[in-house]
Parts: C-alpha cells; sequence; structure tokens
C-alpha cells in the first residue's frame, strides 16, 4: 500500500507537468494492477531466460528494472503534427532513458528517422510513442513510462488491448481481421483530422490577411476623406511629414476620430 501511494504521488506529479502543455488534450496515469503484474512477470520470463539464460527467474531486487510499465502515464493529443511539440517538451522536462516508436508496418517514419528514434513495427497495427523516464535520484529513483498518441490511436488501442486481455492475447481469426480493419479506418480519421487542421489553417491566415487589407483600405479611405479637408495645411503639417507613413496615418485618423466626437 505505501509503495502504491508514492508511485500514484509521483506518477501525479509528472502527469500535472504534462497537462501545462497546450498541445496535450488529456492526461491519464495508472499503477499497474499487482495481478496484471504478476501475469506479466509470468510471460516475459521465457524472453528474460533467453536474454540472461535459463537460470533467470524474476525477484524483489530486479522486476523493477525489467518491467519498466509499473507507473505509466498516456498523454493524448488530438492532431498528428502536435506530437513534435510534445517531443521536444518531454525530453527538455525530463532525463529520458529510452524512446521508441510503435508503428504499423507502411507507416510514414521519416520523422522518427530524422530524430533517431527507433521504430518497432507492431503486428496488432497499436501505434504510440513510448518514452522511458528517470524520475527521482540515486536509490528513490525510479522508471515512469509516458505513452503520447492521438485520439483516434487512444480509441484503437483501448478497444484492441481490450479484446486481446478478454482472449488471454490470443484472439480468433475474425476478430482479428476486423481489429485490422479497425486500425486502418483509425489511422485515416487521423490523416483527415490532420489535413482538416492544416486547411483551418490555411484559412485563417488567408482570413487574416484579408481582414489587414480591408482594415489599410478603410484608413486610406479615411485618409482620402482628411486630406479633402487639407489637414495637412495645419500647424502640424511640418509633424506630419517628419514621421513614417504609418505614424502620419494613425495621427490623422487620431485628429479625425476626435473631430467626429
Amino acid at each position: 500500500k505505501k509503495s502504491i501511494d508514492i508511485y500514484d504521488a509521483r506518477l501525479t506529479y509528472v502527469a500535472n507537468v504534462l497537462r501545462q502543455h497546450p498541445k496535450i488534450h488529456s492526461v491519464k496515469t495508472r499503477v499497474k494492477d499487482p495481478k496484471r503484474l504478476l501475469q506479466k512477470l509470468v510471460r516475459k520470463t521465457p524472453n528474460r531466460r533467453e536474454k540472461y539464460g535459463d537460470n533467470f527467474n524474476f525477484n524483489i531486487q530486479n522486476y523493477k528494472d525489467e518491467i519498466t510499465d509499473i507507473m505509466g502515464i498516456r498523454a493524448i493529443h488530438i492532431f498528428k503534427d502536435d506530437w513534435e511539440e510534445i517531443h521536444q517538451f518531454i525530453t527538455n522536462k525530463w532525463d529520458v532513458i529510452e524512446t521508441v516508436a510503435n508503428i504499423r508496418e507502411g507507416d510514414n517514419v521519416t520523422t522518427f528517422e530524422e530524430k533517431s528514434i527507433p521504430v518497432r513495427s507492431r503486428v496488432s497495427g497499436y501505434r504510440s510513442v513510448h518514452y522511458l523516464i528517470k524520475y527521482g535520484s540515486g536509490y528513490e529513483s525510479s522508471t515512469i513510462e509516458i505513452q503520447v498518441r492521438t485520439i483516434f490511436e487512444e480509441g484503437y488501442g483501448e478497444i484492441d488491448h481490450q479484446l486481446r486481455y478478454s482472449h488471454d492475447y490470443d484472439i480468433p481469426d475474425l476478430l482479428a481481421q476486423n481489429l485490422m480493419l479497425l486500425n486502418r479506418i483509425a489511422g485515416s480519421s487521423d490523416e483527415m483530422a490532420s489535413l482538416i487542421n492544416k486547411l483551418n489553417k490555411s484559412f485563417s491566415e488567408i482570413e487574416s490577411k484579408y481582414n489587414k487589407k480591408l482594415k489599410n483600405k478603410k484608413v486610406n479611405k479615411i485618409i482620402y476623406f482628411l486630406k479633402g479637408y487639407d489637414i495637412l495645411n495645419f500647424a502640424l503639417k511640418k509633424q506630419f511629414l517628419s514621421v513614417g507613413k504609418d505614424a502620419e496615418r494613425w495621427i490623422m485618423v487620431k485628429f479625425y476620430l476626435q473631430e467626429r466626437k
């Protein structure tokens, strides 16, 4: 119970830091359930014996070093393009021990290769970037796994995990085929959301430029109107001519507005 409370406190702190980032939509935390931890230890034992030898067994001293997702955080963002800013935020904020990009075969991996991030192709189509960060120092230090994924990847990942877990990770072929179809739909939804986001940015930029031109046009009309009253013949004429074009416009418009009151 004491260990779980410590884990929860550390997760809460890291999660609250992540929530400060404007591109992160939501954050989830979890301490691995003891029953699932035991199942994972059993499942991972053959792999570790291949790595360390036939005499390897998990124990109280080594399991924390071998099972790195006892403390887990999931940071969810909306658009695929948001990941790069979040990646920069995480790598600047913590000591990152390892970063791995989980992808579906055929995905574009250029962005990951440019950042020298190892890529792991998953048969299930699971997509998510995993970070192992070091929290604390010395004997009290611990490893926290941060998973970063889009909202569509999160939806697919949750469905995939629930189905595989309910079938002890050996799902029937029919379910597997339909899961892969769902994976493709989720991937297409991500691409469509990114396209919509880019279009929205383009429209916003065009609208901003149009409004700026429209505003300048209105200012020019006011200046033309003011010149009709030969304002430049006032004593302030030299002052107007000594300042830049924008300052001159501002002074004349301000004068005009004051006269209208």
